[in-house]
């Protein structure tokens, strides 16, 4: 085979893999939310119940999650939730967007516990809202705060999606292992390198500009 040819092929690999990336991303940001705002409810059960759902999440491979959320409920119920090329992109995505979730929920209630208390009474004082204060006051300041933890899980991100070839979503591991590595073609797999240092080295000067645009807010 060509460098063309193997490289469309890679391509089409890297096109699921950044669809996995893209979806995973704009559900779990925020869910974490949410999550953070139950792990940090006054209401015992429920802080307790995210809690304990957190810890369990964060505690077990992404790679076990991976092999529960696609075989468990044909193997306990007798229901094949996911079937086809389709089901196992699904299945795949509804494991990292938990996992993730559960990890951007950590960075979220710290970054939102970390405020001081004096900037929600001085909001109270000034008769604004719970809403108000969250989304005038505090959010920006949250934001400074996770940037950092934040970058750093999202290019976690891009890489645990090769961790999808396991339930063999056609990401671009499992066509490299397919198409060469079954051939005896081992260079392609350093080939994958590339795809994945430009996407990083992109994400890495993107996280640096929202830095610097956000560095005149000094917390």
């Amino acid at each position: 085979m060509d460098l063309g040819t193997i490289t469309l092929k890679l391509l089409d690999g890297f096109g699921v893999t950044c669809l996995l990336f893209l979806l995973t991303l704009v559900l779990s940001l925020p869910l974490g939310l949410i999550i953070s705002f139950g792990s940090m409810s006054k209401f015992k059960p429920l802080s307790l119940t995210v809690r304990t759902f957190v810890w369990i999440i964060r505690g077990t491979p992404l790679m076990l999650q991976l092999f529960v959320v696609f075989y468990v409920p044909g193997m306990l119920f007798d229901v094949r939730l996911f079937s086809g090329d389709n089901g196992r992109f699904l299945a795949a995505l509804v494991a990292f967007v938990i996992n993730y979730a559960c990890y951007f929920s950590e960075i979220f209630r710290g970054g939102i516990q970390s405020i001081p208390r004096g900037q929600y009474e001085a909001a109270q004082v000034l008769g604004m809202t719970s809403k108000e204060t969250f989304f005038n006051v505090i959010l920006m300041q949250v934001v400074k705060r996770i940037l950092a933890p934040i970058s750093n899980e999202v290019i976690t991100l891009v890489k645990d999606t090769s961790l999808a070839r396991v339930i063999a979503v056609a990401e671009i591991f499992f066509i490299n292992e397919m198409d060469f590595l079954s051939r005896g073609l081992v260079w392609p797999l350093f080939y994958i390198a590339v795809f994945f240092l430009i996407f990083v080295g992109a994400l890495t000067l993107f996280f640096g500009w929202c830095e610097k645009k956000l560095s005149y807010y000094k917390v």
